[in-house]
């Protein structure tokens, strides 16, 4: 499957590290970030087997006694019931890994991140990894927010903007969006190349196409 809608940064809640003090209300604790995996790969599609079910159902029961509940407090108490959890989340991760669109990364850490892939030779550039080395260079960009916004759909209209914010809009169709958006990219070229970032511009011919969800 392909992602239609996706954001960088955390899709978890962060989690402590194996061996580290728990932080109640803070941090997922490992048990918990684990559960939560499984959970995110369900929400992006993935089909978990009878036996997945019903794993996932005990370790709700342990780890979910109460809702609303304080965050990193509860654990698995029987260690074959945690461990089995731990390869679950290990193999559902590695599923979620498998649908990072095109120009970014899947990462496991403190949290499930995505990311944008930064090689420039490669065959696609994300908009993201683009603004990202320009910021990382100390130059953030009138254009940038809107260069690499996605376009979805609200009610009667279309919008571009992120998982959160509309940047531009409304738009009567999708593809008048889009063209906001791809005047947006045109601007970030020029942008760029003006700060100084030739290489950056140079990645122009290939980024992505602009995302648009499905209504």
């Amino acid at each position: 499957m392909a992602l239609e809608r996706w954001h960088v940064g955390p899709w978890t809640t962060r989690g402590t590290v194996e061996g580290e003090p728990f932080e109640p209300g803070l941090k997922r604790t490992p048990d918990e970030l684990n559960f939560d995996i499984v959970g995110l790969s369900r929400i992006l599609g993935r089909q978990q087997s009878t036996a997945e079910e019903m794993l996932m159902r005990r370790c709700q029961g342990e780890l979910r006694p109460t809702d609303p509940r304080l965050c990193g407090v509860e654990t698995i108490p029987d260690e074959d019931i945690a461990r089995q959890l731990t390869a679950l989340a290990g193999e559902a991760f590695d599923w979620i890994a498998q649908q990072a669109p095109e120009g970014y990364e899947f990462v496991r850490t403190d949290a499930i991140h995505l990311r944008p892939l930064t090689d420039l030779s490669a065959e696609v550039v994300a908009v993201d990894a683009v603004i990202q080395l320009a910021t990382e260079r100390g130059d953030a960009l009138p254009a940038d927010r809107l260069a690499a916004a996605h376009v979805r759909p609200s009610q009667d209209a279309w919008y571009a903007g992120d998982a959160v914010s509309n940047w531009s809009g409304p738009y009567p169709t999708a593809e008048q969006a889009a063209d906001a958006v791809r005047a947006a990219r045109v601007e970030l070229t020029t942008q760029l190349t003006e700060a100084g970032h030739p290489d950056l511009a140079a990645t122009a011919t290939r980024w992505p196409e602009v995302p648009i969800a499905t209504p």
